[in-house]
Parts: structure tokens; C-alpha cells; sequence
């Protein structure tokens, strides 16, 4: 299937060669011209054979708007935008009007996988009509990972960046939970391998994950987190995931309580927070701050 992309950045660009490795044909714009395909988004799409396939890949807010704006005019009836950021679900529903206003279609992907989905594949949770989505489901099932698991066509537009916004909610209050594990464990003076406390977790307990096989990674690296300081930044998804639960009247105790510490770790050099550092690192590849001296 040929197929354009925007945005050619750690994702995107990942994105990009798994999907040329499975025999696809990406032509990929990015603003960047050291990695770009084409010049600009007229080239894109003059190259694409109609219907057009067109993954936009880009920040959300501001920049996927612009994608999109750029796009209803370049595009043509029976045509497909796929929006693969983290852009917030009630913006989808906007800009699948937009975009039907000029017979294009909309599908929303949340994707998950980070840096580590060129190799693994990307989980993809997928919202929009059932046509459109049939349509890419050669592109989604060379995304996913081997098997069985790993996609979902999780409803209407909308609904996969919602079913993506409540999984990045869930990972940080798993990932809080193992920093708040990992704090108590240095703190005592009994325990004094508590790295190795973490890798005896990998195998035969019900916490086993990859995020926890993750927190070893980090720990092998670094094990005392001497290196890192301790704040972490939060994507946007969070928030949204205790938005929305107020909007619905859902209890999110352990999510509400995993976002506020981050916002805590901001205030101060948190112990914590240079867990939840190192792991976004070692899964997507976001930066960390270095220790203060």
C-alpha cells in the first residue's frame, strides 16, 4: 500500500522504515530537509495515487491543526487523513468536520511503542468509520506487533485517541507506583542491593511488566539515579484522563495522585521523579535533566 507521513521525527521516523520493511510505499515529509522525502506537502501529495492515504505525525494542537489545514485544501473527495499524535479526542471530532466538509476522510490512531517500535511494533487503538478504517488496515497491521494483539478498531472518531489518553493515564500511575516502591526500598538501611531487589520483580511476581523491566534498564545504567534530577514533565494526556473523568463522575484516585506528583516534582528534586524520568526515557526516549551540582 502506498501511504504519505508527516512528521519524520523519533516516531514517525521509525514508523516510516517498519512500514518500508514490510514492503510498503512511505513517501515522508518532514520540515527537517535531511530526512524529508519531498519538499513540501504540494509534492506529497502530487506523488500519492489517488485515494490518497495521508498519516500526519506531528505535535498536537497547533501543528497537527495546521496539517490539517494544509491538507483539506490539497487533498480530494474519497481521500484519508490519519491523525497518529496525541491529539486530544474532542479535536478529532473537529477536524473530521473540517476535513468531511471536503469529502476527505478522518481516522484517528493512538499509537503507542515509543522508540522501542521499530523493533517491537506500535500498540494502535484506532477511531473513525468502518470504511475508512478497512481501508488501512494493511498499514495498521504492519505496525502492530506480531500476533494477535496490538490493534483495535475502539469505535468512532475519537474514540482512539480517548482508549490512548486513558492508557498513557493507567502508565502513570504504574509508573508512580514503582518510583514510590523504589524511594522506600533506598531509604532503609536493611535493603542495600535494591537494584537487584527490582530484577528479582522480573520473574514469578504479579508486578513483572516492561516497565518494570525498563526501571532495571535505568537502574543498570545509573543505579543510585545519582545522574538524574528528579523532575518529570507531563505530555497533556494526563490531565486530559482527570478531566474527563470529572466530566463522567469516574473515581481516578491513583491516576489524579500520579499527575499531581509530577506537578509536586517540579517544585523540588523529588526521589521519585528521577524514577519516572529514567523510565520515560527508556521508553520513549524523552529527555531527562541532569543532577544539579
Amino acid at each position: 500500500m502506498q501511504i504519505g507521513l508527516i512528521g519524520l521525527g523519533k516516531m514517525g521516523g521509525n514508523m516510516r522504515e517498519r512500514l518500508r520493511n514490510a514492503g510498503h510505499s512511505v513517501i515522508g515529509y518532514d520540515t527537517n530537509p535531511g530526512v524529508s522525502d519531498v519538499a513540501d506537502l504540494a509534492d506529497l501529495v502530487q506523488k500519492l495515487e489517488a485515494p490518497r492515504a495521508v498519516w500526519v505525525m506531528v505535535p498536537a494542537g497547533a501543528a497537527t491543526q495546521s496539517a490539517v489545514d494544509d491538507l483539506k485544501e490539497l487533498l480530494s473527495p474519497g481521500d484519508i487523513v490519519v491523525d497518529g499524535g496525541n491529539s486530544r479526542w474532542t479535536d478529532d471530532e473537529k477536524h473530521a468536520d473540517e476535513l468531511g466538509e471536503h469529502g476527505i476522510g478522518f481516522v484517528d490512531a493512538g499509537v503507542s511503542g515509543g522508540v522501542w517500535g521499530l523493533k517491537n511494533g506500535y500498540a494502535l487503538m484506532v477511531g473513525g468509520e468502518q470504511e475508512h478504517v478497512d481501508r488501512l488496515e494493511p498499514v495498521f497491521d504492519a505496525l502492530k506487533p506480531e500476533g494477535p494483539y496490538g490493534y483495535v478498531h475502539a469505535g468512532k472518531v475519537g474514540a482512539g485517541h480517548f482508549a490512548k489518553m486513558v492508557h498513557n493515564g493507567i502508565e502513570y500511575a504504574m509508573m508512580q507506583a514503582y518510583a514510590e516502591g523504589w524511594e522506600l526500598l533506598e531509604k532503609v538501611d536493611s535493603v542495600d542491593n535494591v537494584r537487584e531487589v527490582f530484577r528479582s520483580w522480573q520473574e514469578g511476581t504479579v508486578i513483572r511488566s516492561w516497565l518494570l523491566d525498563l526501571a532495571v534498564n535505568a537502574l543498570d545504567e545509573d543505579q543510585h539515579l545519582d545522574k538524574l534530577r528528579g523532575c518529570a514533565a507531563d505530555s497533556g494526556e494526563g490531565r486530559w484522563t482527570v478531566e474527563a473523568a470529572i466530566d463522567n463522575a469516574v473515581p481516578l484516585p491513583a491516576i489524579t495522585a500520579s499527575l499531581f506528583a509530577r506537578f509536586a516534582s517540579r517544585q523540588e528534586d523529588s526521589p521519585q521523579m528521577k524514577m519516572i524520568a529514567a523510565l520515560r526515557n527508556q521508553f520513549g526516549g524523552h529527555a531527562v535533566e541532569s543532577a544539579r551540582r
